[in-house]
């Protein structure tokens, strides 16, 4: 095997152990005997553990299914298209979820033992997405279609509703008994509560569990 492929190999094998045992209950000699390598391979393609997290977060990052939220919406936040932003937003984040169950264990356990890993997630990415998404609510606020309200609490809601979702479909219902909706639903469901709650004088028709829209009573002209 190629020097390459058996880097990404045992860079595999960490991730799963990782997220199968958290870091604690995982040592470099379990990921060599899981990988058929030895030890001493594992330290040559990763000089030590910190090399080993930061390569998990790169090859995360540049793999095919990762998320670059900013890039995902990038032209409906040139158009202000509130809805497309965050039901676009809504939507990637769930499927790369749903994709990718593994790493989200991966990060709950680095954040319950207080990892590293748990640290450079935050800076590399959560930080990254306050920041991005905090301007834009700002900037729309200024324009006069969002209420004055500090943008990190609507940040905060809003990817609360959407990590909360995925915890349960991938930890603790997988089968989903409180609630089975898709992904594409529950994002429009999502994007619904936030801007009807931060959008003045304009409130969109509520949307089914199923994704369609209410029309309200019968006699409602």
């Amino acid at each position: 095997m190629a020097g390459d492929e058996r880097k990404l190999q045992i860079l595999r094998v960490a991730v799963s152990l990782f997220s199968q045992r958290g870091f604690r209950g995982t040592t470099t000699k379990e990921i060599a005997q899981a990988a058929g390598v030895s030890e001493a391979m594992v330290f040559r393609h990763f000089a030590n553990k910190e090399e080993l997290y930061n390569a998990i977060l790169d090859h995360k990052a540049c793999s095919g299914d990762a998320v670059d939220p900013e890039r995902m919406v990038a032209d409906a936040l040139k158009k202000k298209d509130d809805r497309a932003v965050f039901e676009g937003l809504a939507f990637g984040a769930l499927e790369h979820h749903e994709r990718d169950p593994e790493f989200q264990r991966l990060l709950m356990y680095s954040a319950l033992e207080g990892h590293e890993l748990a640290e450079m997630f935050f800076e590399k990415f959560v930080r990254r997405v306050y920041q991005f998404l905090g301007n834009y609510i700002s900037e729309r606020q200024r324009d006069g279609a969002f209420v004055k309200i500090d943008p990190a609490i609507v940040v905060r809601a809003f990817i609360g509703m959407i990590i909360h979702h995925s915890l349960n479909n991938n930890l603790w219902d997988p089968r989903r008994r409180l609630l089975s909706i898709s992904n594409k639903n529950a994002a429009k469901n999502f994007t619904d509560i936030l801007l009807n709650g931060i959008s003045p004088g304009r409130r969109a028709k509520p949307t089914s569990r199923t994704g369609r829209r209410s029309n309200g009573s019968s006699n409602t002209r």
